[in-house]
């Protein structure tokens, strides 16, 4: 799987309304949803079962589940070496837990980004400095090359 094909893939999500804990391209889907069903496309069966989260979920228990979870299915690297077709994960507010998620699809000063919330669905969005400033980890799907195969 190529970084370019995760690129596409994540644009077809684009018009997919806002639908929490929703999965499911063109009917619903959160930001989780996207990348869930970005994987389910490129590499087949999710990697494990999703329990039910609530909007604030994590927060409570201060736990970073989200950042837990992308660690343990995807190769972290440094937000720095960040590429198309990478998902970045983002703390919306000081002090809270990271759980906002994009999956790049351009870098430099063009950078952009697709990702689902409330009240726009999921669209591509410019990476801006608001939303640049919030990502706290960068990570690869597993197994994903560059164009010219190489890793």
């Amino acid at each position: 799987m190529t970084r370019f094909e995760i690129v596409r893939i994540a644009r077809t999500w684009i018009g997919t309304p806002y639908h929490h804990q929703g999965s499911v391209k063109g009917a619903g889907a959160d930001c989780l949803g996207v990348l869930r069903g970005v994987w389910r496309e490129a590499f087949g069966a999710e990697p494990a079962a999703v329990p039910a989260y609530t909007r604030d979920w994590s927060e409570p228990q201060r736990a970073e589940r989200l950042w837990s979870a992308l660690s343990t299915y995807m190769r972290a690297k440094p937000v720095a070496d960040m590429a198309a077709g990478d998902v970045v994960l983002f703390r919306m507010r000081a002090g809270g837990v990271a759980k906002h998620l994009g999956l790049v699809t351009r870098t430099g000063d063009a950078a952009a980004f697709v990702h689902a919330y409330s009240g726009h669905g999921v669209v591509e969005g410019t990476l801006t400095s608001p939303w640049a400033r919030r990502i706290v980890a960068c990570f690869a799907f597993p197994d994903t090359l560059f164009e010219n195969g190489d890793q």
